[in-house]
């Protein structure tokens, strides 16, 4: 090989040894990080699947406009499935909406039908859940945090600069992980009202006793509310006026003040893990609107006791210990989880529902392909692959083992990722997916044969076989990546336009596109290169190429004789 040629490729084994790293440290994420399990999560139609049905709830018993269960559908679905591969189902059935989830999980699918009504509100007064037998003390001096209802060690509410991380010593908020409640027990009907008139009952109710603007009623509410039961006021209550809820935890029943903020101007919601101190917290950046609110409301709270209430219940009671407090962003944390928090950040981030829901029970649904028909599809995959190495082993010879080693390295490197990503962004896998595993496996074939087509180019035109092969790579590598390139557009417009499983199928092909492409850069060409190296390969009984290598030297006995002549 001229100095040249060896000049423009790194050494092989440097190629071999980064892909080889890449792959043991995709499968050390498989075996030492999350749950653990080396499978990938399957869809519904394989495995099965968690069935919800939500029954609407609306404040006057009416019922909801289809435009209203059309908002709830799409930000449901954004929220168990922004990505779109996850495989659950959010479809209207008449005046309800259903939710689908792979598994057997059925809180997760009750959660996701959280009406996330966030609204920020003063707190006039706290007390204990426990401690309720005795009157609960007026506080004399708002300015006095213990007369708020705080507690010794209360959290601090503090401000995170747009630029700068979170202070560990001062978080913003602190609370505990949200548990989302079960399924509530419907109470007991009045005789001749029907489900939807007797929850508007019960609002009214509700709103009667915890959103009076007497303080008789109001002391007699933070007396007698029971924080165990369901809350039919969960996203109905009225922002304009006072409220008497309980923390998520049951721990505290508060007095709240009309609403300073709403959570609609929230513009954005994320979660992620404090590098300072390890726990996980979840983001908050407001509005420009909600960023003037949040300093006024910081101003004029300092040393008090603020409440963020998802749903009619406080989720964070912080004091306020600066202010005002610039810059529209600020943080919650607390005992989460990586799950819990991404939940809560999610909830947010996609915004309220239009709607209030009251939840069924979860209902198992059966695989509709099942196990069955996946060892059809692996046993197809299978039968197909088997078909193509046999081919590569016949017409080129020792070069199909090329062929098998760098469609195995593409296999493994393909399983570990979709058991990654199944626990990253719950990607399940279906029979769709499995469809483009297959296509795009077919895909790596075609770029072996054009590299392997361009090597032949070479010989013809005379060149030895180590001459003929980093030569050929340098052709074959335009090829392959303009025909990968048309090949992930296609995935990307069709994963863009596409709903249900054909996301799976668009995600999985563009996905084997860029492992083919860094299968053969990594995999087939430096292998290519160490067998063009050898005595053994170079051989045309090996390697294929003596009718090639015939073809030459007739070419060059041609000219030979036409120089004569």
């Amino acid at each position: 090989m001229p100095p040249s040629q060896g000049a423009a490729h790194p050494h092989p084994l440097r190629l071999l040894g980064g892909f080889a790293v890449l792959l043991i440290a995709v499968y050390a994420l498989v075996f030492f990080t999350g749950d653990k399990s080396p499978t990938p999560k399957l869809g519904i139609d394989l495995q099965g699947g968690t069935r919800v049905t939500l029954s609407p709830r609306t404040p006057d018993g009416s019922t909801p406009s289809q435009d209203s269960l059309d908002k709830a559908r799409q930000i449901i679905g954004n929220r168990v499935n922004g990505l779109g591969v996850s495989g659950s189902e959010v479809v209207i059935d008449g005046d309800t909406i259903v939710i689908t989830v792979p598994g057997d999980d059925g809180q997760q699918a009750r959660a996701l039908a959280t009406t996330a009504k966030l609204y920020i509100r003063p707190v006039l007064q706290a007390v204990p859940a426990e401690a309720r037998s005795a009157p609960p003390a007026v506080p004399e001096a708002p300015a006095d945090p213990a007369a708020q209802g705080a507690q010794p060690d209360a959290p601090a509410a503090e401000q995170q600069p747009a630029s700068e991380p979170a202070a560990p010593e001062a978080p913003a908020l602190e609370v505990q992980p949200r548990v989302f409640p079960a399924a509530p027990v419907p109470a007991p009907m009045d005789p001749g009202s029907t489900p939807t008139e007797q929850a508007a009952k019960d609002i009214q109710a509700a709103k009667a006793t915890r959103q009076s603007t007497d303080p008789a009623v109001q002391q007699s509410a933070l007396e007698t509310l029971d924080c165990s039961a369901p809350d039919p006021l969960a996203g109905n209550d009225d922002p304009e006026l006072p409220l008497v809820t309980c923390s998520n935890d049951g721990t505290e029943v508060f007095l709240l003040d009309k609403s300073r903020i709403d959570g609609q101007e929230i513009k954005d919601a994320t979660s992620g893990l404090n590098q300072q101190q390890p726990r996980h917290e979840v983001y908050l950046e407001f509005k420009s609107a909600g960023s003037d609110a949040w300093a006024a409301l910081t101003g004029e709270y300092v040393q008090q006791r603020v409440a963020f209430v998802l749903d009619s219940q406080v989720v964070s009671a912080p004091v306020v210990q600066q202010g005002p407090q610039l810059g529209g962003r600020t943080q919650i944390s607390g005992n989460f989880t990586a799950t819990t928090a991404k939940e809560l950040a999610n909830t947010l981030k996609y915004g309220s529902l239009p709607l209030s829901f009251q939840t069924s029970e979860a209902q198992t649904v059966s695989a509709t392909l099942g196990l069955s028909s996946l060892r059809a599809g692996l046993l197809a995959g299978a039968v197909g692959l088997v078909v193509v190495l046999l081919y590569c082993l016949a017409y080129y010879r020792m070069l199909g083992f090329v062929t098998a080693v760098s469609l195995a390295a593409s296999g493994l490197a393909v399983y570990g990722l979709m058991v990654l990503l199944g626990r990253w962004i719950d990607f399940t896998l279906d029979l769709a997916g499995i469809a483009g595993l297959i296509i795009g496996i077919g895909m790596t074939a075609d770029s072996f044969v054009v590299f392997f087509e361009r090597i032949k180019d070479e010989m013809r035109e005379g060149r030895s076989f180590r001459s003929a092969v980093p030569r050929g790579w340098q052709r074959a590598r335009r090829t392959i990546l303009s025909g990968n390139a048309v090949s992930f557009i296609a995935a990307a417009v069709l994963y863009y336009l596409a709903v249900g499983q054909v996301k799976g199928f668009a995600f999985t092909l563009g996905l084997t596109t860029v492992l083919d492409v860094v299968v053969v850069f990594l995999v087939t060409s430096p292998l290519m290169l160490l067998a063009s190296r050898t005595v053994f390969w170079s051989k045309p009984s090996v390697n294929g190429l003596g009718a090639i290598q015939q073809v030459a030297r007739e070419r060059k006995a041609a000219v030979a004789a036409a120089g004569k002549a």
